[in-house]
């Protein structure tokens, strides 16, 4: 089988496994289901977060029942091989959304070999969005993905993404900062997969932090950006990886000023 079909075939179940997750999802959203901290006070989790990453996990196990997990819950894996194939997985992807009742939340699934994306799917189901990205493309419900073709910041949107935790807050407020001083508008919508596939889609202009983002947060969203002709960096301008400091996405003619934006956030002390 050659790399492109394996991706396909990749592409496929990571489809079917984010749209059962989405289902779990949607099926207790706004149900009064019970709330857990983990980490901090805004580190939630619910047994939905739990649930829907069992029957990912179930898909994936269906077709490849010998690849590593790396996910957000329970015992799966938190950090990607650098060999091999593997599956990402985030069950629901804005959980504090999620809980408040906003509507914008996520199942993310991507699959990688020896560390690089190969294939993913973003399926927001309040949104009644699908994300998907492969050897074929970056498609949103089907229609081709494309970034935006914003040359000047001053009239570009981008969005501070990832969550800045509150011994954090001085960086946060420089990136804010130095958003809203180089371009015309910023947008946060608490669910880094959504971010990353509005900028594949043309919605935002660019997304960034500073910080580490965990590869479920990430990887999928990464891929349909390069797929739809953006850019995406780590602080130093090199290539992002799922292990890299910092990220810094964009439509490719933005990209210098957002990298700005990272390396001012970054410099705080």
């Amino acid at each position: 089988m050659s790399d492109a079909d394996d991706a396909r075939r990749r592409t496929e179940v990571a489809v079917r496994a984010a749209s059962a997750g989405s289902e779990i999802a949607a099926d207790a959203f706004r149900s009064g289901i019970a709330v857990e901290t983990k980490d901090g006070k805004t580190d939630v989790v619910t047994q939905a977060d739990r649930d829907a990453q069992t029957t990912v996990v179930e898909v994936l196990r269906e077709r490849f029942p010998e690849d590593p997990i790396v996910g957000e819950e329970a015992d799966a894996l938190k950090q990607v091989p650098d060999t091999g194939p593997a599956w990402i997985v985030d069950p629901i992807d804005g959980t504090n959304n999620y809980v408040d009742g906003v509507r914008v939340f996520g199942t993310a699934v991507a699959a990688v070999v020896d560390g690089e994306p190969a294939a993913g799917a973003s399926v927001f189901p309040a949104l009644d969005d699908a994300y998907r990205v492969g050897p074929d493309g970056a498609f949103r419900n089907d229609d081709p993905l494309s970034v935006s073709d914003r040359t000047d910041p001053e009239t570009a949107t981008v969005c501070p993404t990832f969550w800045w935790d509150y011994d954090e807050r001085d960086q946060y407020a420089a990136a804010t900062r130095a958003i809203v001083t180089r371009f015309a508008d910023m947008r946060r919508f608490g669910c880094a997969q959504l971010e990353l596939a509005m900028v594949a889609a043309g919605a935002l202009d660019g997304a960034v932090t500073n910080l580490v983002m965990n590869p479920w947060d990430s990887v999928a969203g990464v891929h349909m950006i390069r797929e739809a002709g953006g850019t995406v960096t780590d602080l130093a301008g090199d290539r992002w990886r799922h292990d890299s400091t910092g990220l810094v996405a964009s439509n490719g003619e933005i990209h210098d000023e957002l990298l700005a934006v990272a390396r001012e956030a970054a410099a705080v002390e």
